[in-house]
């Protein structure tokens, strides 16, 4: 269940930063994602957002 949450964190967070910088990040595979281990990401990562949408899943965040 942890798991699971984490991954929709992580796919949810990548999916906006691409959709905000097309340009600079492209995320590949999201929607097989959730159900498989592997994702496919090219570009750069905002990687403060991704670690508080990360706390923010495991804390029980929205």
């Amino acid at each position: 269940m942890l798991e699971e949450k984490l991954k929709e964190a992580i796919i949810g967070e990548l999916q906006r930063q691409a959709a905000d910088r097309p340009q600079s990040l492209k995320v590949q595979g999201s929607d097989a994602a959730k159900g498989s281990e592997e994702l496919t990401v090219n570009g750069r990562i905002d990687l403060g957002a991704l670690a508080m949408v990360i706390a923010g899943s495991v804390a029980g965040g929205p």
